[in-house]
C-alpha cells in the first residue's frame, strides 16, 4: 500500500472513531425526561379524552420552550387506552422501560388506577391521578406511590352536598330531602358512594343510588325511576356521553336542570353544547379551575407553541374545561420533578423513585403558581408523607345556555369527616394486601 493511502486509511479510522466518541458523549449528556401520556382519542369517551390529552402535550411542549426543567429537555409518547382498563396496563408495561424509564404515569381511568396501584410499589413508579382515582390514597401513609393531587371524589361530593345545603338555607334543611346519585356502573361511578352516605347519614337526607351501564346512552329505566320517585336533586356521576344523556333525558322529562349536580368529569364543553339552551341551569363542582381562556398560561401556550404551529390540537378548544384539566395535569407531573431536583441534583434527570419524593413534597405557593401562568386558576397545594392530596378546594360553575359561569364561593372539603373515612378505608386496604404503614424514618427518604 502506498504512503498516502496508508495516511488516508489512519484518517478515516481516526475520523470514524473520533465520530464515534462524539456521538457516544452527546447521548450520555443528552438530559430527556420520559413522559408517557395514557390517553383516549378512540372508542366512547373520545370526545372527552382528546381535549384532556391536547392540554397535556401542549403544557409538556410549553415546558420545552420554557427551556425544560432546569434544562432537561421532556419528551414524551402517547398510547391508546381507550379508556380500558386492559389496554392501559399493556401501555403501562410497554412505556415504563422506554427512554430511560417513565418518570410518572397519569392513568386518566379510575379503573387503570386501581390496577397499577399493584404495580407502582414494584416498578418504583409513581402514579398521578389529580381529580380521579381512588380517595383513599390521599394517604400517603399506606399508599406511597399513589397521588391524587388537588382532589379526590370524596372532595366533589362532600362539597356538591356543602353546595346543595347552602342552597337550602343551611345543611340541617337536608333532613328528609332526596338526593339521586346517578352513576357510571364502574370504579369511577363508585367511588362518590360512600362519602353521600356518610353526608346523609350525619344529615338525614335519603340517598338513592342508580347506576348507568357503560357507556351511559341507555338511561330510560334510570329516568324512570327518577319520575317515579321525584328527588329533590340528582347528582350525575357521568363521564363522555353519559352526560349530555343525562341533560336530554333531564329536559325530555321536565325534570329542572337547575335541581342537577355534575362531578368535575361531567362539566365541561362537550357534555352540554349539543344540549345547549336545554341545559341552561346545571351545575358541575370543579377541581378548582374551569375555562381558562384568559389565563395567563392559555396566553403563553397560544404564544409559544400554537404561534409556532406546535400545537396539538384546534387553537379554538385551548383554554377549555377538560383542556384546562390536561394542563394542570401536566403541570404537576413538570413541578414534581422540579421539586425533586432540589434534593437529588438542578438539571439531572429524575429516576422515578426521585420523582416520587418530588411529588411528596410540592410546595406549590400562590407566588410559584402565579409564575407558571395559574393566578386566578389554581390555589396553593402542598403535599406531605400522610397527605398525598395537598389540596381541598372546589367551586361550582353552572350552564348559562351558552357558557359556563362561575356560581360559588370556595368550597373547602370537611376534613372532619373525611380524614376518618380515608384512614379507615386506607388500613382496610392495608389489611388486605398486608401493607405496613410507612415508618417515620420511610417518610425521610
Amino acid at each position: 500500500m502506498k504512503f498516502h493511502q496508508i495516511t488516508t486509511a489512519v484518517t478515516l479510522v481516526a475520523a470514524a472513531l473520533t465520530g464515534s466518541l462524539v456521538s457516544t458523549q452527546a447521548a450520555a449528556q443528552a438530559k430527556e425526561q420520559f413522559f408517557p401520556a395514557l390517553v383516549y382519542r378512540t372508542g366512547a369517551y373520545a370526545p372527552n379524552g382528546i381535549p384532556f390529552a391536547n392540554g397535556f402535550i401542549d403544557y409538556l411542549k410549553l415546558t420545552n420552550e420554557r427551556g425544560g426543567i432546569n434544562g432537561v429537555k421532556v419528551i414524551y409518547e402517547e398510547c391508546e387506552t381507550a379508556y380500558a382498563t386492559d389496554r392501559g396496563v399493556e401501555c403501562y408495561e410497554r412505556l415504563k422501560g422506554k427512554n430511560g424509564g417513565a418518570t410518572v404515569f397519569q392513568p386518566l381511568s379510575t379503573g387503570i388506577t386501581f390496577a397499577l396501584t399493584e404495580k407502582a410499589p414494584i416498578d418504583k413508579i409513581p402514579v398521578l391521578t389529580p381529580g380521579l382515582g381512588r380517595s383513599e390514597s390521599q394517604d400517603g401513609g399506606v399508599f406511597k406511590w399513589n397521588f391524587p393531587l388537588a382532589g379526590t371524589y370524596w372532595v366533589a361530593a362532600d362539597t356538591i352536598i356543602q353546595d346543595i345545603g347552602k342552597r337550602e338555607g343551611g345543611l340541617d334543611k337536608l333532613k328528609g330531602k332526596k338526593i339521586a346519585l346517578m352513576y357510571h356502573d364502574s370504579p369511577f361511578g363508585k367511588e362518590a358512594i360512600p362519602m353521600l352516605q356518610e353526608r346523609a347519614a350525619l344529615h338525614g337526607f335519603q340517598l338513592s343510588l342508580l347506576p348507568v351501564t357503560h357507556p351511559g346512552v341507555e338511561q330510560k329505566s334510570t329516568w324512570l325511576q327518577i319520575r317515579q320517585n321525584r328527588p329533590d336533586y340528582v347528582v350525575n356521576w357521568g363521564w363522555g356521553v353519559m352526560n349530555s344523556t343525562a341533560l336530554k333525558e333531564a329536559q325530555a322529562t321536565g325534570y329542572p336542570r337547575e335541581k342537577m349536580y355534575g362531578v368535575w368529569w361531567a362539566g365541561a364543553e362537550p357534555d352540554v353544547k349539543d344540549v345547549g339552551q336545554g341545559a341552561k341551569g346545571y351545575t358541575a363542582v370543579m377541581m378548582q379551575h374551569g375555562a381558562e381562556k384568559k389565563s395567563d398560561v392559555v396566553k403563553e401556550i397560544l404564544a409559544k407553541v400554537h404561534g409556532k404551529k406546535q400545537g396539538t390540537g384546534p387553537v379554538e378548544e385551548v383554554g377549555d374545561v377538560l383542556y384546562m384539566r390536561g394542563v394542570q395535569a401536566a403541570m404537576y407531573g413538570i413541578e414534581g420533578v422540579r421539586a425533586a431536583q432540589e434534593r437529588y441534583g438542578k438539571g439531572k434527570v429524575m429516576t422515578g423513585e426521585q420523582a416520587r419524593w418530588g411529588y411528596e413534597n410540592l410546595n406549590l405557593t400562590q407566588a410559584k403558581l402565579d409564575t407558571l401562568g395559574f393566578k386566578g386558576v389554581l390555589r396553593p397545594l402542598s403535599t406531605s408523607c400522610q397527605d398525598h392530596m395537598g389540596s381541598a378546594w372546589t367551586r361550582m360553575h353552572t350552564w348559562d345556555g351558552a357558557k359556563f359561569v362561575w356560581s360559588s364561593d370556595w368550597y373547602q372539603a370537611d376534613e372532619q369527616i373525611m380524614k376518618p373515612m380515608v384512614k379507615a378505608a386506607a388500613d382496610k386496604y392495608a389489611a388486605e394486601k398486608k401493607i405496613q404503614r410507612r415508618s417515620a424514618a420511610d417518610c425521610q427518604l
